[in-house]
């Protein structure tokens, strides 16, 4: 298997120091090699237990990879202070995250692992995108409806709105959107998870899911004929389901993901059972990308706290959904 890139995320994170976790739990795994893109120089000073090897094209990683971190150099123009965003770093971190798709386009590399970046970084680097995911979509030919789903403690979630305020997500909520991002969800986890016959739990958009339009009428007049046209292509959707008791545990056995409608909805559950090692993955792209389910985590950067469980995840995940397709 070609190895996989991770990217380097926001510096003044702590993105360095998981990806150093990261290979001092996976560098005996000859099924999880990977390599990352960023400045060598600044990852050797957070942790010198960890060799660091300079490459110069992904092919190098397997043999390297048992004895040091393979890395291809980027260089930042500014130092790094833990904690403190910096915007001169913000095209850097922009150029690591083009490259890594590039790779992966060209089939020099399996899959993208992304770090976390600080999301005011894209706009910073001339890139007005609300987020990772979409930015994604965009250097992947934009042709691409993105959607994200997250996992963690037994949990699959996709929320078919991501980014954007509350307020609009009522606005957002049509027929056509959901039927198309249920489709390929659905497509996606039977081609990139071997789940052959999905099953898909729809959450209502209101309280108790609008109570028959007594709490919102979206329900009766888009959710629940999506549903009924969904049903009618073949897929096993139920639903609308309360979001209000469609995540303990016995309701989690009956569906593989639940399909929600914004973006609080979804994360909440999926952080509230497994918030160190929930995966981030995006569905919908011609590659595979993979991301831990947390932030920069400023407050913790640099003290040598962080914990590197969910990049770990989202390895073995990306390698699981490359395996699948190869």
């Amino acid at each position: 298997m070609r190895p996989m890139i991770v990217t380097m995320g926001e510096p003044a994170g702590i993105g360095g120091e998981i990806t150093l976790k990261a290979w001092q739990t996976l560098r005996t795994r000859q099924d999880r090699v990977f390599c990352v893109i960023a400045d060598t120089a600044w990852l050797r000073t957070m942790n010198t237990d960890v060799p660091v090897r300079a490459i110069e094209h992904p092919a190098e990683a397997q043999e390297i990879f048992p004895q040091a971190l393979p890395v291809i150099n980027l260089t930042l123009t500014e130092q790094v202070v833990p904690g403190v965003p910096n915007p001169a770093h913000a095209k850097t971190v922009c150029e690591s995250i083009e490259r890594a798709v590039a790779y992966v386009q060209k089939k020099d590399a399996c899959a993208v692992v992304t770090n976390p970046i600080h999301k005011t970084l894209l706009g910073q680097a001339g890139q007005h995108f609300p987020g990772h995911t979409e930015y994604l979509a965009h250097l992947c030919g934009g042709r691409h409806a993105p959607i994200m789903m997250l996992a963690g403690g037994g949990l699959r979630v996709v929320p078919l709105t991501i980014h954007i305020p509350l307020k609009n997500v009522a606005g957002q909520v049509t027929r056509d959107m959901i039927v198309t991002k249920t489709r390929l969800t659905a497509h996606a986890m039977k081609v990139q998870m071997g789940i052959e016959y999905p099953r898909l739990a729809m959450a209502g958009l209101n309280p108790h899911a609008g109570e028959n339009g007594m709490i919102g009428t979206e329900e009766q007049e888009i959710i629940i004929p999506a549903i009924r046209q969904l049903q009618e292509q073949g897929l096993n959707v139920t639903g609308p389901h309360s979001a209000d008791t469609m995540f303990h545990a016995e309701a989690r056995a009956s569906y593989d993901v639940a399909v929600c409608l914004y973006h609080d909805q979804a994360l909440i559950p999926l952080k509230t059972l497994d918030f160190y090692g929930g995966v981030n993955m995006t569905l919908g792209l011609p590659i595979i990308r993979t991301s831990p389910d947390h932030g920069t985590a400023f407050d913790i950067a640099g003290t040598g706290q962080a914990r590197s469980e969910s990049l770990i995840a989202a390895l073995h995940q990306a390698a699981q959904m490359a395996l699948r397709q190869a």
